[in-house]
């Protein structure tokens, strides 16, 4: 095949797959290179060269599997993350080919086995391992971040160039406004209105961004849910999903998080576990093929993942109770890659909006095209990232949408900024937000502080 022919001019024979979490040989087969994958693919479409398709990345896998490859060849490591992992190709696969696990596996067979320079390993360590592994340690920091935003040090900085000199530009560009007050989990709870009879009890997935950053978003989602029949409880013990480790090939502290999690969330039975971030939300949802090896545990997350919701999947499959306030604007839709294309949902926020009185949803090009944000993509690879970023933000200009709504807080960020950067006042808000101010907001549903879930072990 001709495409086989023009990767294969350059392979060596050299040392394969190995160890643990090696991509499994039966995923990688399933590829037929039919091709039908490359018009959804971001860098395909970005440089046109075959290698940065999922069916070329999925040649090289098969090539260091095959130890036609070296699996430290600087192409294969390149190719391996210079993809955004945003599963569109999935979506449109006729073979079903689970992509994301194949790339996710080698990312891990690189971080296993090539060697790293001691400041990139200091980086990942403290910044993912230790950070991310605590999320008390997270919520102080963002909580200084938060403190120097509101008294204009922030602002200061970006004055005298600081974030440029110490090549944190893009983070700084990319920060939102922060809550004021971190959504500690047990700390508070919301209860049902008497919709249909007896209350249903849902628990939040808090995270480590919603639960931080963006707090009072996931507050919104949780009067919303309330106003739709729902107690809603944060279990005490949970912690970041894991997603990220996932995405850096650090699978054996993914796995020590999804323990974690699986623990903190058991006592509540069989209640559904809802997530107001699309990409925490695949990654909870992929707990069982995670843990699929751990006897412990594999189980026990397969039982969780199929507890897992994203909070529009959730609302949608319930009468929703009818928004009360108009909202007289226009708006268009952003989805998010791991909500769309891991999870298939893309229908219920449309559905949510449209029972929004007054509210007219134009729709955009390429809306389901990555934006560019995959996790810490648009903070390691800025190049590539903003001109997905500039591209999503053009279709934006295009319509009237006076805000775009979304589903996951990189999303957020990362059209927000790209807007930004091209000139646009056009506001990004997370669907949970449009919502709850259709319901009223925090002035007529307000959290029961200080009574902790009476369920958490």
């Amino acid at each position: 095949m001709a495409v086989a022919e023009a990767i294969d001019a350059d392979l060596l024979r050299l040392g394969g797959f190995s160890g643990p979490d090696t991509p499994e040989d039966d995923l990688l087969r399933a590829c037929v290179h039919c091709g039908m994958c490359l018009s959804s693919c971001p860098t395909y479409r970005l440089t046109g060269q075959e290698m940065s398709s999922p069916r070329g990345r999925l040649w090289l896998m098969r090539a260091v599997a095959d130890e036609r490859l070296d699996l430290l060849d600087p192409l294969f490591d390149e190719q391996m993350y210079q993809c955004l992992n945003c599963r569109a190709c999935e979506a449109v696969c006729p073979s079903g080919v689970h992509y994301g696990p194949l790339v996710e596996a080698s990312r891990a067979q690189l971080e296993s086995h090539r060697p790293r320079p001691l400041p990139q390993r200091a980086l990942r360590r403290v910044g993912l391992d230790w950070l991310f592994a605590d999320a008390r340690r997270l919520r102080r920091l963002v909580g200084l971040l938060g403190l120097a935003q509101r008294t204009g040090l922030i602002a200061l900085g970006r004055k005298l160039g600081i974030p440029q000199r110490l090549g944190m530009g893009d983070l700084e560009t990319l920060t939102p406004r922060i809550s004021r007050r971190p959504l500690v989990p047990g700390n508070e709870r919301w209860t049902a209105d008497a919709v249909n009879g007896a209350p249903a009890t849902v628990r939040l997935f808090n995270g480590c961004v919603m639960g931080t950053v963006f707090a009072n978003t996931n507050r919104a989602a949780a009067r919303v849910m309330a106003r739709n029949g729902a107690d809603v409880a944060l279990p005490v013990a949970q912690q970041c999903c894991g997603a990220l480790h996932v995405h850096a090939g650090m699978m054996e502290e993914a796995r020590a998080l999804a323990r974690t999690n699986i623990d903190a969330f058991e006592a509540s039975g069989d209640d559904p576990i809802v997530v107001t971030a699309a990409g925490c939300g695949a990654a909870l949802k992929e707990y069982g093929y995670l843990l699929k090896d751990d006897p412990a545990y594999a189980d026990r997350a397969r039982r969780f993942s199929d507890r897992v919701q994203d909070f529009t999947e959730h609302l949608g499959a319930h009468d929703l109770v009818p928004p009360p306030k108009p909202l007289k604007r226009r708006v268009t839709y952003q989805e998010p890659c791991h909500l769309a294309h891991a999870q298939r949902i893309s229908a219920q926020p449309r559905a949510l909006m449209a029972a929004i009185s007054g509210l007219e949803l134009i729709e955009m090009k390429e809306s389901a095209l990555c934006c560019g944000s995959a996790g810490i993509y648009n903070i390691i690879r800025p190049e590539m990232a903003n001109e997905l970023g500039d591209r999503k933000a053009l279709h934006v200009m295009e319509t009237p949408a006076v805000e775009v709504v979304t589903a996951n807080p990189g999303c957020q960020m990362q059209v927000s900024a790209s807007l930004r950067r091209n000139g646009s006042l056009a506001r990004v808000r997370h669907i949970a937000d449009l919502l709850d101010e259709a319901y009223g907001g925090a002035k007529t549903k307000r959290a029961l502080i200080g009574k902790p879930d009476l369920r958490r072990k």
